[in-house]
């Protein structure tokens, strides 16, 4: 973990207003209905005091109902869920040393106590569901004490990793996340090691030095060892990075690592013997800010072969120094490849801690991150123990141990912020889209089960008028101010905005109406772009695609591979509802769950468009523009 004030030049500011009560339990919203869906308004407000004090924490308020039409009073945000973005991978933090031994290993709590902040923690249902956790592989500077998987007496070696054990693990930090496992089967498990063995480094020491070249191929076998102890623990391991932040922090366990080596060891050695011992586990570059990615990462990720290799998981971002916007200038060189946002502690040093948790969630994920992540699960009321590091950070919440509130527990303003999105927004949801504020910043996903969440965040000190646009409803509610909230409701989207352009696929070619022809069966083809009638298509609300005044349609409303596509007077049938996904470039007709394809592969002008199963090659891939 790294302290330092964030610099966003994305950063929606500005914002929202009051209410009072306090407590962790929550109450069972009302179910939505049918037609005029109705919403509920999840709350969490705090006082003016750095946002740190929570006056009400995730309760729901009075369902209301959407009404016909759209636009309305005050700040109208359009939520469109037939555009959707990335999926949800999961939400959480870390069971650092100091969290799970203070949990577990201290006896500071009594069994009953621990169960029930497990399932207010992991629980969807008791609690806010978290469902991502990335453990330390190892001691960090949120540790009793610096630790490895394999450490020998000064002057000893071990390379055929002969001594290797997580025996400190299994006391408490493999108990925890195995019974987060049973509350929450959704939940993702990555794992970022702060240092090698002592052994392994120049400096014999656990802070700070470099890896000895010659202990490369040691250094990846020690990640498959582990990863194959917890696998053996019942844990799967979905994520490991090289390294938490390369070259940083020499006060606490840590390795400098430079952008070659870390390029090599990824390429050459990590990535190699995860796949020879059969690990489905994905490396994730990076592990940093984002203002060290082209210092750190760049070289590893610019790679073709790094980017092709089935371990190879994505980049794995922090955000303590840069411009959040680096997640989307990276993605829109690599459409592909996965973001997750894997540390953004809380601590004394933030000004706001309840408007910068929302606005990491907002801006985390409007710029393609998958998960967000905190630091430390929990920490002390001294916000320890620590080794080295942070002794400023927060934690979800705060172990009382030792003082005169012993055996308690205290859930922060992280807690409640974090449960805004996990409790809501469950893994394999998608990002959907909607209007971007300065005003009431938000961001809104489409669970699989395909009702909704739209969180969002007032930080003015008055209330605010929202109104929620949805297809053809509104809905508007006055957002008390200090105040994070997420709106849910269930249903489906039938009318909305619509989106226009030239639907451009293999080799920069168009979807094209062959001839400019309006009759009912014209064929649908790829073509040269010349900016034609025939090559504008309109994504409608409605889940249908128009071009020429009719519709985008599977022949005979065909569910198989290879039915051609052409142009047919819209009807509303299944073979003319479609979605498009922006993010996946992904065309798919909803009736035959199949995507949009380029018969043969081909880029010649006049090749067929067909429905063929996803298989996310080039020829079913299309960028609406």
């Amino acid at each position: 973990m790294r302290r330092s004030t964030r610099t966003l030049g994305l950063l929606l500011t500005g914002l929202l207003g009051t209410a009072g009560l306090t407590a962790v339990g929550f109450t069972t919203a009302t179910p939505a209905q049918a037609a005029g869906e109705q919403v509920t308004a999840w709350l969490t407000t705090t006082d003016d005091s750095g946002g740190r004090h929570v006056v009400r924490g995730l309760q729901p308020q009075t369902p209301f109902a959407f009404q016909a039409g759209s636009g309305g009073g005050g700040e109208n945000i359009t939520v469109d869920e037939n555009t959707r973005y990335q999926s949800f991978t999961g939400g959480g933090a870390s069971f650092t040393d100091t969290a799970a031994w203070l949990m577990d290993g201290s006896g500071a709590l009594s069994q009953a106590t621990k169960d029930d902040t497990m399932r207010k923690l992991f629980s969807p249902t008791e609690g806010i569901g978290l469902s991502f956790l990335r453990n330390p592989m190892g001691g960090s500077d949120l540790a009793r004490f610096g630790y490895t998987y394999d450490d020998v007496p000064a002057g000893q070696t071990d390379p055929d990793l002969s001594e290797f054990s997580i025996a400190h693990d299994l006391q408490d930090v493999v108990p925890l996340t195995k019974q987060a496992r049973q509350l929450n089967p959704g939940l993702t498990v990555m794992a970022s090691p702060w240092t090698a063995p002592a052994w392994m480094k120049d400096n014999g020491q656990l802070n700070g030095g470099w890896l000895k070249a010659e202990h490369y191929g040691a250094y990846a076998s020690y990640f498959v060892k582990y990863v194959q102890a917890y696998q053996a623990q019942g844990i799967p391991i979905a994520y490991v990075t090289a390294q938490n932040e390369p070259t940083c922090c020499s006060g606490y366990p840590s390795m400098s690592w430079n952008a070659s080596g870390l390029a090599y060891f990824t390429k050459n050695e990590l990535l190699p013997r995860l796949q020879s011992a059969g690990l489905p586990t994905k490396v994730l570059a990076h592990d940093w800010n984002w203002d060290t990615y082209d210092a750190y990462a760049a070289q590893t990720v610019d790679d073709a072969a790094v980017r092709g290799h089935p371990n190879f998981g994505g980049i794995a971002w922090h955000g303590y120094g840069g411009d959040v916007a680096e997640q989307t200038q990276v993605h829109d060189r690599y459409p592909r490849l996965d973001a997750l946002g894997t540390e953004h502690s809380g601590g004394t040093w933030i000004a706001n801690q309840q408007r910068e948790d929302m606005m990491n969630i907002i801006d985390y994920t409007r710029n393609w991150a998958k998960s967000v992540t905190k630091w430390s699960l929990a920490v002390d009321q001294n916000r320890g123990p620590h080794n080295g590091g942070c002794g400023t950070c927060d934690g979800f919440i705060t172990v009382h141990n030792g003082d005169s509130r012993h055996g308690q527990v205290d859930y922060t303003v992280e807690y409640y912020t974090m449960g805004h999105l996990t409790k809501f927004v469950r893994p394999g949801a998608q990002r959907i889209a909607s209007t971007a504020s300065s005003s009431v910043p938000n961001v809104a996903w489409r669970n699989t089960d395909g009702s909704k969440a739209l969180i969002a965040y007032n930080d003015a000190s008055t209330a605010k008028t929202v109104t929620v646009n949805w297809g053809s409803q509104h809905a508007t509610y006055s957002l008390p101010g200090k105040t994070s909230a997420t709106f849910t409701w269930s249903g489906t989207q039938t009318e909305g905005p619509s989106r226009s352009g030239a639907f451009v696929g293999l080799a920069g070619k168009c979807l094209d109406v062959a001839g400019g022809s309006t009759a009912d069966g014209a064929a649908v083809q790829l073509y040269d772009c010349n900016g034609t009638s025939a090559q504008r298509w309109t994504v409608q609300g409605d889940g249908s695609v128009r071009a020429l005044g009719k519709c985008l349609d599977v022949t005979s409303g065909s569910t198989a591979d290879g039915a051609k596509v052409q142009l047919y007077d819209c009807n509303g049938t299944g073979a003319q509802q479609w979605s498009y996904d922006a993010s996946s470039g992904d065309v798919v007709n909803r009736a035959a769950n199949k995507c949009l394809d380029v018969t043969d592969n081909s880029s010649a002008n006049g090749a067929r468009a067909q429905i063929w199963s996803c298989t996310g090659a080039a020829n079913q891939k299309w960028r609406l523009q």
